[in-house]
Formats: structure tokens, sequence, C-alpha cells
């Protein structure tokens, strides 16, 4: 193992506020809109008179209880060192006014300019605005830099995506995903929760009722729009990179759902840059698993401190792009840490760039094309292993990681070399170059890289999916025709991974990929045309990163308020097997117990479970159902919201049902159903 190999991190180190720099006061306050809609804002400051640079964190999540404990730790810390930090519910959501009706609207993004302008109006301003985020909050970063506002002065992005259409919910990385039903879900449960009567006042009621009332299904919006029209190009930053001009500190993980986003930024932006790609999932990285994690805040505060209090401390003549380069471990849904080194490059693309390629041969990967042809048609079931789309990797049982592969190996196209006589190192974007045909009139192609040990073990590495009827873009929907070999040239997710000597590198094609891409409308069998078949594989000659900067330092926090976890919560995950129907389920469910928030003073609660079936040999028996629960409770305050949303389909379209309720002191007080049915347009 290299030098700076780091398997351990260190345990992150919590400081009361008061023995920060600064002494930090928070109140809750209401943010005014040119409208007149009010959003509900959290203000942590220095209690000292001045001026201070602010900082904005606007998402809708619920500051109240659903992201309070993160936000004191996070923005207490930050305030703590001479900022005045505002945690910003959207519109509609925690106890904000006004409606939410979909992600990242322009409404959305207009409330997001007025909040930058009242924070930087204010008499304690200095008149400059920083921002950071993770997910939505990354994205809306990215998005309101873009308007270019001239109080925002820099961006921290995290876990975000500048495609609306390839990353995010809807159909990612090229197929309508079977797990966005999680998601589409979860934002289904999210709005129909109420403003907290001690923050909102009397009038908290009618506000629930509007929440429920009004906004349509995330989810049949989504269905909607199955090629990358205009629904999805608004807001998405990777046809406009050249509308951001300050500067970028980008953000992410190889296990999170995004590990595309910080190199793109990186090669396309023009603006002072930072990236950093850890192994983490879908969290912040001083939190996020699997490990080792860095030191985030104190990361942030330096890169705050340069362009919001222009502190020459030189963080912009650090290494543009540091990554952490993965290599050597057993498959585990359950790691908890990822051994492998840290490394740098000065710019992106590094300028060793060089690139490997193999291509599909009978007897595995070879270094020159044969003629020859094989067909795959995969068990539709296939894919229940590959891991989550979208890891909030906090705890290792959660289990969200990709398992051993063998089983998935099992029903693919392999194609692998030799045992290795030297490592093999894939930095950034492998792509493939295939030429594939199906036998009916639709077709999905998915490819993964695979890391074979001595002993078998397949770890996956990365993948990729696309439909065949994306094949000239995700624009259109082209006409698939059976028999007709069409060129597919295709960009595997990002990654940084070492293939040790001894292990092979495995290619596993496939026609099924469930539940992370929905199966196409026709049982199908693909054949590649072996002569046409490569994978190009990138490397890049890094330098190995200087551990004794902030970064690499032992991370750390403010100490939150506090809870009391009054009944234990319970996850679980399985596969299940029905011989007598032929039908394969995976079954996620999470129930995180009563949780008492003291600063909030109230209880909150909440269970989901995800299933998603099918049948392996026939791709229209696909199921997606979510269901939730999510409540809250304080003397003189009972209040429940739960529903359920299922996606089946047929041949021509796709079926969404949906049922939410709302309760008070136990009784329902509100229902509300959909029953949609959506055409398919290629998916």
């Amino acid at each position: 193992m290299d030098l700076n190999s780091s398997s351990i991190s260190e345990p992150t180190l919590e400081i009361d506020t008061q023995d920060l720099p600064f002494r930090v006061i928070e109140e809750e306050i209401f943010i005014p809109l040119k409208d007149g809609t009010k959003l509900a804002a959290r203000l942590w400051r220095p209690e000292t008179s001045g001026k201070y640079p602010a900082i904005l964190e606007y998402i809708p999540y619920r500051k109240r209880d659903g992201t309070r404990l993160r936000d004191e730790e996070q923005h207490g810390y930050l305030a703590g060192h001479g900022y005045v930090c505002a945690r910003v519910d959207m519109r509609g959501s925690g106890d904000s006014e006004g409606i939410q009706l979909d992600e990242y609207l322009p409404i959305e993004q207009q409330d997001g300019l007025e909040v930058i302008d009242w924070l930087a109006s204010q008499p304690w301003s200095t008149g400059s605005v920083g921002m950071f985020g993770l997910s939505w909050g990354g994205i809306t970063t990215l998005q309101l830099a873009s308007h270019q506002p001239s109080a925002l002065k820099t961006i921290i992005p995290v876990g975000a995506s500048v495609d609306r259409y390839y990353d995010d919910a809807g159909y990612f990385v090229g197929g309508f995903a079977g797990e966005t039903l999680g998601w589409g879900g979860t934002m289904f449960a999210f709005n129909g929760r109420p403003p907290d009567p001690e923050i909102y006042g009397e009038n908290w009621r009618d506000a629930w009722m509007r929440r429920l009332k009004e906004p349509d299904l995330f989810m049949k919006i989504w269905l909607e729009h199955q090629q990358r029209d205009d629904y999805w190009l608004q807001g998405t930053i990777c046809k406009n990179y050249d509308l951001i001009k300050i500067p970028v500190y980008a953000i992410s993980g190889w296990t999170d759902c995004w590990p595309n986003t910080v190199m793109r930024l990186m090669k396309n932006l023009k603006v002072s840059r930072k990236g950093l790609i850890g192994p983490w999932g879908h969290l912040f990285p001083d939190r996020a698993l699997p490990g080792p994690g860095v030191n985030f805040l104190d990361e942030m505060l330096r890169w705050f401190d340069r362009w919001l209090k222009e502190d020459k401390n030189g963080i912009e003549d650090e290494p543009m792009l540091t990554v952490f380069r993965q290599q050597e471990i057993s498959p585990d849904p359950c790691h908890a840490i990822r051994p492998g080194v840290w490394l740098d490059a000065d710019k992106w693309p590094d300028e060793s760039l060089n690139f490997k390629t193999y291509w599909l041969g009978y007897d595995g990967l070879v270094d020159k094309p044969i003629d020859g042809s094989k067909s795959i048609s995969s068990p539709q079931s296939l894919g229940m292993l590959i891991g989550d789309y979208m890891p909030l990797y906090s705890d290792p049982s959660l289990a969200q990681m990709p398992g051993d592969q063998r089983s998935e190996d099992a029903g693919s196209l392999c194609f692998d070399t030799a045992p290795l006589e030297e490592p093999i190192d894939i930095i950034g974007t492998s792509a493939i170059d295939f030429e594939v045909s199906s036998n009916a009139k639709s077709g999905l192609l998915a490819v993964r890289l695979c890391d074979v040990d001595e002993n078998g073990s397949s770890t996956l590495i990365t993948y990729g999916v696309v439909n065949l009827s994306q094949r000239d873009g995700r624009e259109v929907c082209a006409k698939v025709e059976a028999g007709t070999a069409y060129r597919i040239q295709y960009n595997l997710n990002d990654i940084a991974h070492r293939i040790v000597k001894g292990h092979k590198l495995r290619v596993s094609v496939s026609n099924a990929m469930w539940p992370m891409a929905w199966p196409v409308a026709d049982n199908h069998e693909l054949t590649l045309n072996l002569k046409n078949c490569s994978l190009n594989l990138p490397n890049h000659n890094l330098a190995p990163s200087d551990l004794s900067r902030v970064l690499f330092s032992q991370p750390r926090v403010a100490k939150h308020g506090g809870f009391v976890q009054e009944k234990e919560g319970s996850h679980s995950r399985y596969i299940t097997h029905d011989l007598s129907k032929g039908k394969k389920s995976l079954v996620l469910k999470y129930d995180h117990g009563d949780q008492f928030i003291k600063s909030a003073n109230l209880t909150a609660t909440c269970h989901s479970q995800d299933s998603f079936e099918i049948a392996d040999n026939d791709v229209l028996m696909a199921k997606a159902e979510y269901q939730f629960s999510m409540g809250y409770k304080r003397k003189g305050w009972n209040v429940a919201t739960q529903g359920q949303m299922t996606v089946t389909c047929d041949k021509e379209n796709f079926f969404l049902n949906g049922e939410l309720k709302a309760f008070e002191d136990d009784k329902e007080i509100f229902c509300r159903i959909w029953n949609e049915k959506i055409p398919r347009k290629g998916f």
C-alpha cells in the first residue's frame, strides 16, 4: 500500500460555540420577498457588533427538524469564525410560506436571488455573500451563480449535478431509474408535512392543507418528460458553464449518485476553481461513509476567507483537484472505510492523461479487434446488488454499497483480462464504443467494470446504462429496428481506482440493471459485434497529496443541541425470490424511531419502505413501490402524514398510483388519490 494511504478517519472533534473565536447568537427570522411571501430562516451571527460576510444554505429540507442538528454543527462553527450564516427553507417547505410545485423552478431561483440581496443589504453585512449546499442545495448554488448576482462572491456545491436529466432523479445515467421512485416518493412525503405552529403561527393548519391539496406528484411531471427537453434544460448548468463567473469549490464522492460533477466543472469552468472527490456517499465529506473523511468545515472556512474576506491564504494556489484513488478491498455493501491514496492534479484534465484501449474478444479482453459476435438476454432482476442510487451513507448497517458482483456477472457477458502483471489505474471518465443490435424494437445496454480478485470476488468499479432509443442523443427518441446494428458511444461514471497485480479487470455487459434502470418495453436479446466493441480507460500520473494540509486534519464541528432517541429505529434490506411466481423483490426498510430534538422541543418520527419487484423473463412485470409515514409531536400538537406511490407498466404506458393521508391527533383529516396513465416514449 502507498505511503500516503489513508485507511483511518479521526473522530470528529465537537467544539462549543462559546469556545470559537466569535461568540455566537441564534435567531429565527422571516425574509420578505417582493411578492409578499415570507421565507423562514435560522440565523447564526457573531455576538459582537460589526459587519460580516454572509453564508447562505438554501434548501427545502426543514431547518426546524429535518437538518437541525447538522445545521447547528456547521452554521454554528462558521459563524464562530466571523460570518453571519443563514439556513433558509425554500418556498412551500419547512416553515416558509407558499407552495412548492416541483424541483428547481424559476420562482425558486428568483426567491434565492432575493434572499442573497436581502443578506447583502443588512446592517451587519459587508455586502459579500457565499453559498454552500449538498444535493438540491449544491445544485441551487450553481443555478444562482449562473444568474450572476453581484453580492454572490463564491460557492461550494457538494454532491451536486450539472445535468438535471442525465444525473438527477428522473433518467439517471441513461435509463429511467426505478430507484427514482424512492426520491419522487420522498419529495411526495416531504411536501405533505406542515409548518411548525411555534414558528409559522396560528395559520399553520391552512398552510398544511394547501401543501396537501395543491402540488401534483413530482413523479408524474418527470414521467411526462422522457426526453431531455426544455423542462430539464431549465436550470441545467452543463449547457451554460460560461455563465458562472465566480470561484467554485466542488466536492463529491465515488459512492455518490453524482460522481461526475466535479471533473466536469474542473474541465469546463474558466473561473478559479477547486475540486475534491473522496470515497463517500451522498453526504457532507466530514460525516459521509465510507471513510476516510476530511476536515470539511475548516477547508470551507479557508475558501470563504479567501473570497469573502480577501484573506490571501493561498488556497487557490493549491492543486486544482484532489481525488481518492480506491483499491484492494473485498466487496461488501457495509464498508465503513475504503483503503486507497489521495492524489492531486494542478489542472484538469491533467497533462499526463493517457488511455488504454481494450476490445471485447471471445476469450476476454484483447489488445486488438477480432471478428465474431456474442449475444445476451439477462435475467431482468440483474442489478439488485449494484448498490443504492443515492446512498445517504452514514451508517454501515444500511448496506447501501454494491455487493459482490459474481451473481450479477453470471447473468452477463463477461470479458476479463488475464491476471495483471502490473497494476492498472483508472482515473477519470471511461468510455465504451460498441456496435449493438436488439432482436426487438427496443433495447437496454448496461456495462459494468469490475475488479476480480484471486478468489473470484467481483468488486464494482463503475458502470453506465444506455437506452438504444437515445443513441443519437438524450433529446430525441429514435426508432429501434429489430436486427439493425447501432453504434453506441457512451461514458461510464467517473472513478479513481487501482486494480492491483494479480487481479483481473472485468467488463460485464447485460441488458438489465434493475432497479437502477427501468426495463424497456420488450423482452429482448442484445448481440454485440465484437470487432467494433471497445473500452477506453483513462489514467493520469498524479502526485500524492500533502497530508499535512488542513483538509486532512481532524474534522471539527460545533456542538449541536442534542437529541434523545425515545424509541430505537431499525433498518433492513433483503432480496426475496418467489419461485412459484417467478418474481424477485428488493425491499429496503428504514425506521428512524422516535427522536426528541431538544432545541426544538419536538419529537419526530419517520418510516419508509422501498420495494422493487420484477420477473426474470418478463420486462412488463416491473413494479416499484414507496411507502412512508412522518410525524411530529409536542404537548398540544400531534400531526402526521402517510402515503404510498406505485409505478407499474404495460407495453405502451406507465401507471402511476398514489395516496396521501394526513392525521391530526391520530384522526384522519385528509386523503388524496392519484391514478395516472402516462404513455411510454422510448422508456
